[in-house]
């Protein structure tokens, strides 16, 4: 069967395309940033999963405010980066696994769950910066990839434990899926950042460090936080931290830290990096 072989949290914020099309690796503002990523490259290496599982939430290349679903799987062949006027370069086509797709769509479903299925889907930088910071040159580094868009966008929201209970769901179909693929699980976005109104700017390190320590071991307890409480203490954009809840709920119960790196501000976000690995 195929087995989930750990989880990946990332940001997915615009400028970090752009620093990393300009390969401002080395540059002050950006070092602390890129320098979190080699550990986790040595671990993909040592460990290369076959399949990416990223949930990510779109920001309007794929869908827009009068078409929002809560959760949407791609079971597409491949799927396309478009330019979504932030400046980032496009990049190539993605591989998806269309196989897995379908029977985690399936199994979801059964499980409770009425998803989006998407057979054509365009992917934005939610999805493309993460999977480049992990991957970069994919020619070298393949990977196939699932995506999964859950709506930080138009309210009402999911709230963390459905997004946590929803993760669990797409779990038990991974595991389920009678293949031999190591499949890792991206929670991408995040974390506190407010990009515009009064509270523009705003960071609440304490609450972050608290999400990354709690989501190794006792993320029944962050499943407790409403989408309001997420919003108040980690900012209007700040409420993409389901999509880290998902990401958890997908590698069961038995996990272990291996990597974290935690810098802010990032293009007036705190940039959130971790490394789980799961355990039998």
């Amino acid at each position: 069967m195929a087995r989930i072989i750990g989880g990946l949290t990332s940001s997915h914020i615009p400028a970090v395309g752009n620093a990393y099309a300009r390969k401002m690796f080395e540059d002050p503002y950006w070092k602390p940033f890129f320098d979190g990523y080699p550990p986790v490259h040595g671990w993909l290496k040592e460990n290369r999963p076959d399949v990416a599982v990223v949930f990510y939430n779109d920001h309007g290349l794929n869908f827009f405010l009068d078409k929002m679903p809560t959760f949407s799987i791609g079971a597409a062949a491949s799927y396309e980066n478009q330019d979504e006027g932030w400046g980032i370069p496009t990049i190539g086509t993605f591989e998806g696994h269309p196989e897995l797709s379908w029977h985690i769509i399936e199994g979801v479903v059964n499980d409770g769950f009425d998803v989006c299925s998407c057979q054509e889907m365009a992917v934005d930088h939610g999805f493309t910066v993460p999977v480049q910071l992990f991957w970069g040159d994919r020619e070298e580094n393949p990977i196939k990839t699932i995506p999964i868009c859950i709506n930080t966008v138009q309210h009402p929201l999911a709230s963390p434990k459905r997004c946590y209970e929803f993760g669990k769901a797409i779990g038990r179909a991974i595991s389920s899926f009678p293949g031999d693929e190591k499949v890792v699980v991206l929670g991408t976005g995040g974390l506190s950042h407010q990009l515009d109104g009064k509270r523009a700017g705003f960071i609440n390190k304490e609450f972050d460090l608290m999400c990354m320590d709690k989501i190794v071991d006792e993320p029944e307890t962050l499943a407790k936080l409403s989408i309001h409480d997420l919003v108040r203490e980690a900012g209007a954009q700040g409420a993409e931290f389901i999509l880290w809840m998902a990401m958890r709920g997908a590698l069961g119960d038995k996990v272990a830290e291996v990597h974290r790196n935690y810098h802010i501000p990032i293009s007036n976000t705190a940039a959130g990096l971790m490394l789980l690995e799961t355990r039998a």
